[in-house]
């Protein structure tokens, strides 16, 4: 996808990688750096970390969706791109929006780490006692347990991986919902239990770490282009046009599991009704380079899901 792009020679001054201050972005942004100057022999001194507070991270006692979406992890990052006060961002895809301006490319997607949500505070999803409370801020994660569990209810949690844990001790929930992937980065292994495909499907784009900079920008996607990691970037790339063709936003559940062999792409998707009451589930499977895979999916959801789900959903079924 950028093997195309001519290899740059080092650069003159060192790179700024910008990221958000949170324990789990400044861990991506290290690993980020580390993949970077391993590539090309650079020092690190070579990668300038740049952190800031999003305003995602300002807000903490409201959903995502009520405050302004995904946006609010990735603006102050697109203006210091489009300002030329950093020259990379670094991303957890899963908070990136969907459509992003034309002149931002996502160069580089790292190796996918672990696909899969954790469930901290009981063993199985059957496990968890009746009438649990179950702390978690996605609509995602909201839905599912309540098609498994419809006994449980739901209470708002927002913030980092140590806030929601603390949390979660004080008694705010009695159980919560957390990215393995994250848990993995900030060396916290030994916490939850790992939800397996058939019980539980993750977030879209979930446990991918994916670099942006100006698609203007050829030296820096030439930098990048070496620790693209190809096969990460297919599934990135199909599971977000999906959730384009779907014209999902962050109150819409949808859950999505990928596959890339032998130059395809296989994804299982299933739709939710916010409540949980209502599911429906498809799968695909196609070419990497065909760009109609995902959005016939999409079309296939959407035309045998109930009108509970749809109006959740611009595509086709959803108005």
């Amino acid at each position: 996808m950028n093997g195309q792009i001519p290899h740059p020679r080092a650069p003159e001054r060192p790179l700024r990688l910008g990221t958000r201050r949170s324990p789990l972005a400044m861990a991506q942004a290290e690993e980020a750096r580390d993949r970077l100057c391993a590539a090309h022999g650079w020092e690190r001194s070579l990668v300038e970390l740049v952190p800031f507070t999003a305003s995602g991270d300002k807000v903490q006692d409201r959903p995502l969706a009520e405050i302004g979406g995904k946006a609010l992890w990735t603006k102050e990052l697109d203006a210091w791109l489009h300002e030329g006060a950093i020259d990379f961002a670094v991303h957890s895809m899963k908070d990136v929006e969907t459509i992003r301006p034309d002149t931002l490319t996502i160069a580089a997607v790292l190796p996918r780490a672990d696909v899969r949500d954790v469930l901290v505070g009981a063993a199985t999803v059957a496990a968890i006692p009746s009438g649990a409370r179950v702390g978690t801020s996605a609509p995602r994660r909201a839905a599912q347990i309540l098609h498994a569990r419809p006994d449980l209810s739901v209470v708002t949690f927002r913030g980092n991986v140590a806030t929601r844990l603390a949390k979660l001790q004080a008694g705010e929930a009695d159980v919560t919902l957390l990215a393995a992937a994250g848990l993995q980065r900030l060396g916290e292994t030994g916490v939850g239990h790992p939800l397996g495909e058939d019980e539980w499907l993750p977030a879209p784009a979930q446990g991918a770490i994916g670099i942006e900079c100006l698609t203007a920008r050829a030296d820096v996607r030439g930098w990048l282009a070496a620790i693209d990691h190809a096969e990460s970037h297919a599934a990135i790339r199909a599971e977000r046009a999906l959730l384009s063709a779907l014209g999902g936003n962050c109150h819409s559940p949808i859950a999505v599991l990928s596959r890339v062999e032998d130059g395809a792409v296989g994804l299982r998707a299933a739709l939710f009704s916010p409540d949980g009451a209502e599911r429906v589930e498809a799968s695909a499977r196609f070419a990497i380079d065909d760009d109609t895979g995902p959005a016939a999916l999409a079309a296939a959801l959407l035309d045998k899901a109930p009108a509970a789900i749809t109006v959740h959903f611009s595509g086709p079924a959803g108005g």
